[in-house]
């Protein structure tokens, strides 16, 4: 006869895991996961600060009514600042805040992974 574990050790469920610890990360997660976000912290840390004018510039065929409120979003999540020059024409500037240079600092390795992935399915599909 075979000795049996005095224990069996389980998987768990979706029910065992305690989910409260990821729960800080649905704001974030939903807002890097918006169209041109991550984008735009790379680019406006790259320029920083940026005109407005300078970073729609880098952005082909996005409509400005969504980049406008990308960098609000942006802004009111405290990654970018806005400054409003009082003069004619009107000037404004973006630019990172601590935690949006942080943050920018993170998504670098990300950004750089994505770009070998793509290069190597570019090469394995021409093949």
């Amino acid at each position: 006869m075979a000795d049996t574990p005095d224990t069996v050790t389980e998987t768990p469920t979706s029910s065992d895991i305690d989910l409260d610890c990821l729960c800080p990360l649905d704001g974030v997660m939903d807002l890097l996961s918006r169209r041109y976000a991550m984008q735009l912290i790379c680019v406006v840390g790259a320029i920083g600060p940026a005109r407005y004018g300078d970073i729609e510039e880098t952005f082909d065929g996005v409509s400005s009514s969504t980049l406008s409120t990308r960098l609000d979003e942006l802004v009111e999540a405290g990654i970018l600042t806005r400054e409003q020059y009082a003069e004619i024409p009107p000037r404004v500037e973006y630019e990172l805040t601590e935690t949006g240079e942080e943050l920018g600092q993170h998504l670098e390795p990300l950004l750089k992974w994505v770009e070998e992935i793509d290069e190597e399915e570019i090469s394995t599909s021409q093949e």
